[in-house]
């Protein structure tokens, strides 16, 4: 098991063209861990901003009736994959881990599959 600065560092290190990630508390809007990012780019404020993506999404699903879970939230710009991944390991209820990847450096199916991977083996 990993801790979050083991998770983090390990996401830098082993998804090619992570610009940044987080973990996050979507209850609190909270991050509970950064690497990355810079002066163009504040990891903190957009780990943030991104709960109420979650907790948007979260709502709606609610509205509509679906009964499932959000496994990630893509958010694609021009020159970014902006990667939402829900934890649902125990003692993670309300939090996300956020990678931001640079598109023409990163393969998106297997930044996937890499979250997945540190989800796993996350201890929060």
């Amino acid at each position: 098991m990993a801790n979050t600065e083991a998770s983090l560092k390990d996401a830098m290190a082993s998804i090619e063209g992570t610009l940044g990630v987080a973990l996050v508390d979507y209850t609190s809007g909270m991050a509970l861990g950064t690497l990355g990012g810079g002066k163009d780019f504040n990891l903190e404020v957009a780990a943030a901003g991104n709960t109420d993506v979650v907790r948007a999404k979260l709502r709606t699903m609610e509205h509509l009736g679906i009964k499932d879970e959000i496994e990630d939230i893509l958010i694609t710009l021009g020159a970014q994959y902006h990667l939402i991944r829900l934890l649902k390991t125990r003692g993670s209820n309300g939090l996300f881990l956020y990678l931001v990847i640079d598109k023409a450096r990163s393969n998106l199916a297997m930044a996937r599959h890499q979250l997945r991977k540190i989800e796993a083996e996350l201890e929060v």
